[in-house]
């Protein structure tokens, strides 16, 4: 007897086969009562990645032709904004000889204080625009483009 006996099963009773072993094309090729073990399958996932290994490195693609306007973009001077937009209008009202106030910026542009300083913030990295900011003496912040 070649068959494997599982726990319970009597010796002269009849083993059932799963539909893995019925469908399986080397248990039909081999001779009857011999033992096939049923082929493997591929796996449906990658295989996974112990803790604490390194990622593996990407592969380098092929390098596309630089594009010269993306290069020259680099470049280029620092463009002003949109003349119709918020932020052109906050740069208008600084660069007045007395320059606006915090509230006055806030009534224009209809942001809260924290959006015209951050904007302020940005202006000076992004349109290298030189600010200065000073209390007058009703104690309001005034912007004023420094020159």
């Amino acid at each position: 007897m070649n068959q494997v006996l599982r726990k319970g099963a009597r010796k002269g009773s009849q083993t059932t086969m799963t539909n893995v072993e019925t469908n399986d094309t080397a248990a039909s090729v081999a001779a009857p009562g011999a033992t096939v073990a049923p082929e493997k399958t591929a796996s449906k996932k990658g295989a996974s990645r112990k803790k604490g290994t390194p990622k593996a490195k990407k592969s380098v693609k092929a390098a596309a032709p630089k594009n010269e306007a993306k290069a020259s973009k680099k470049a280029t001077k620092p463009t002003a904004p949109r003349t119709e937009s918020k932020g052109a209008r906050i740069l208008e009202m600084i660069g007045r000889a007395k320059g606006a106030t915090l509230s006055e910026l806030m009534t224009v542009s209809g942001w809260q204080a924290h959006s015209v300083r951050g904007f302020i913030s940005t202006a000076r990295k992004k349109h290298r625009v030189k600010i200065e900011s000073s209390k007058n003496a009703t104690g309001d912040r005034v912007y004023q483009v420094a020159e």
